[in-house]
């Protein structure tokens, strides 16, 4: 039997001495994307930066990491700004976005003096500046659009197309949101605007769209420069990249949406005469998932005519993301993880279920495992992104506990919530 281990320690000892529903991190693993990050984009290419997107996965912990390999941080909400910050993370290297800032997440984002803000929506222009005057200060900021890319990915994460949520159509007609917006903005005192952000979605394992967003996003620089006189200085080009279900996959390369990208920009730039901007990218789940795998124990075996259920002692609270968007996974027995996968026949399959009381409490729909028992230990692999992000007290369960890994040693990273935990905001 061979046992399952993660940064060289054993699982089952990471069960028995943190418990389970458990978090586990190879942060060897990460540092590793972080490093592919800077020598195959920003060490490859000139006046390149990359913005880890926390909302993947963000504790103290974790934005130590990025700080200390050198990444920027994209954050989405005040508490992630907090946290940043409260890891002493260089504010000058966080940008705010998000598609519904309240005033006071502007108001804390402007004080905090951080480097950038993204624009979602022309309200928050007034907003921003009357902060920034109220600071004496000139904000910087980018403006979000839609490039009209429909991603090849589940449409909760494709963000690109026309009538997306996030951004602003690429209309600069007259009367238009982009029009308006892009006037007021080279008018204000208070506001910078440095260039343009798109996103067209995630998990993707194609360059192409991503090619297309930065394409059809090049030819409205060409029109801004042509309508308005205003040069793109910067252009952040979101992320997306894809994360593969299991360690013997091969994973996506950096390089591979990357190096498309930074070849069609400097051609397009040529042929339409234009400066060459500053380029961003915000990967989040390609830095974190792979390297995280949840541990669950398995509660009970329920054998039905055409259907077994395998249930554990978490689920949708820890991880939502099968009830989603139908998120796929793989998993092993992490006391031999090269026991002999049962075949459960035709018409019958296996699937991994939580305890929560809804019946799309599921983590794995149609799972290929070995006989499994009350008792045993099993390893959810790719569930280091949108995990602990998303993850709720729902019935009132504990947030699952947090612990890095790498070359044997184990470390607590954030506990688990208790008991007092889940009332302690209640009067």
């Amino acid at each position: 039997m061979k046992k399952l281990t993660w940064g060289g320690v054993d699982c089952l000892e990471l069960a028995k001495n943190f418990g389970t529903p458990l978090y586990v991190f190879d942060t060897g693993i990460i540092k590793s994307r972080c490093r592919e990050l800077r020598e195959t984009f920003m060490e490859r290419w000139d006046n390149t930066m990359v913005r880890y997107a926390g909302k993947a996965f963000l504790i103290k912990e974790m934005a130590r990491i990025v700080k200390n390999e050198g990444l920027g941080l994209d954050v989405v909400s005040a508490g992630e700004l907090y946290t940043a910050l409260q890891a002493d993370f260089p504010p000058e290297k966080i940008e705010m976005n998000g598609n519904a800032k309240s005033h006071e997440e502007i108001s804390f984002a402007v004080s905090s003096n951080v480097g950038r803000i993204i624009v979602d929506h022309p309200d928050e222009l007034k907003i921003i500046e009357k902060f920034a005057r109220d600071k004496g200060i000139k904000q910087k900021i980018l403006i979000r659009v839609a490039p009209g890319v429909d991603a090849h990915t589940h449409a909760y994460i494709a963000t690109g197309s026309t009538d997306s949520k996030f951004g602003l159509p690429v209309d600069i007609s007259e009367g238009s949101m982009l029009n308006y917006s892009i006037k007021y903005a080279m008018q204000s005192e208070n506001l910078d605007l440095r260039g343009l952000h798109f996103h067209v979605g995630s998990q993707l394992f194609d360059p192409d769209d991503n090619v297309k967003g930065l394409e059809k996003t090049l030819e409205l620089v060409k029109k801004l420069k042509e309508s308005f006189g205003f040069t793109t200085r910067e252009l952040n080009c979101g992320g997306g990249f894809g994360a593969v279900m299991n360690p013997s996959m091969n994973p996506v390369k950096c390089a591979d949406f990357t190096d498309p990208m930074m070849k069609l920009l400097y051609e397009n730039c040529k042929k339409f005469g234009l400066e060459i901007p500053k380029i961003i990218i915000e990967p989040g789940r390609w830095v974190v998932s792979e390297a995280g795998i949840t541990l669950y124990k398995v509660e009970n075996v329920k054998e039905l005519p055409e259907l077994t259920y395998i249930a554990v002692d978490g689920g949708m609270a820890d991880n939502p993301r099968y009830a989603l968007y139908q998120a796929e996974y793989d998993a092993v027995k992490a006391s031999d993880i090269e026991a002999p996968i049962i075949e459960p026949g035709k018409g019958r399959k296996f699937s991994v279920v939580g305890k929560c009381c809804e019946s799309g409490d599921i983590l794995i729909d149609d799972a290929k495992l070995p006989k499994l028992e009350a008792g045993d230990v099993i390893a959810l692999y790719n569930s280091g992104a949108y995990t602990f992000s998303m993850s709720s007290s729902y019935n009132r369960l504990q947030r699952p506990a947090v612990v890095f890994v790498e070359d044997g040693q184990a470390r607590l990273v954030a506990r688990r919530q208790t008991l007092d935990d889940i009332i302690a905001n209640e009067m």
